[in-house]
């Protein structure tokens, strides 16, 4: 299952209740279920952004469903970046010219 990277950051909303956050990413993981995805890791981080979870997700339908779902609360806005396994890499660059 392809892998991706969704960085997270706090809206003004969201901020306002970040005490409330560890309950929100409980709710991600179970709104991720509905999509046929699994939050594999979920990190609160230092820095540009504010959380940082690795999703298994289908395909890009999925989880771009589930990135605007999980925005649409109003709590945080997403990126996500398609990761590639070593294994997977190979198989790209094979097919390189």
């Amino acid at each position: 299952m392809p892998t991706y990277f969704l960085l997270t950051k706090f809206t003004d909303q969201g901020i306002r209740s970040a005490k409330d956050s560890p309950k929100r990413a409980e709710a991600f993981k179970k709104m991720a279920e509905t999509f046929g995805a699994t939050v594999r890791e979920l990190f609160w981080t230092q820095g540009r952004y504010d959380i940082v979870a690795i999703v298994e997700a289908p395909d890009e339908m999925s989880v771009t469903a589930l990135n605007l779902s999980i925005s649409a609360l109003g709590n945080v806005r997403t990126e996500s970046l398609r990761a590639f396994s070593a294994t997977e890499m190979m198989t790209i660059v094979s097919k390189m010219i």
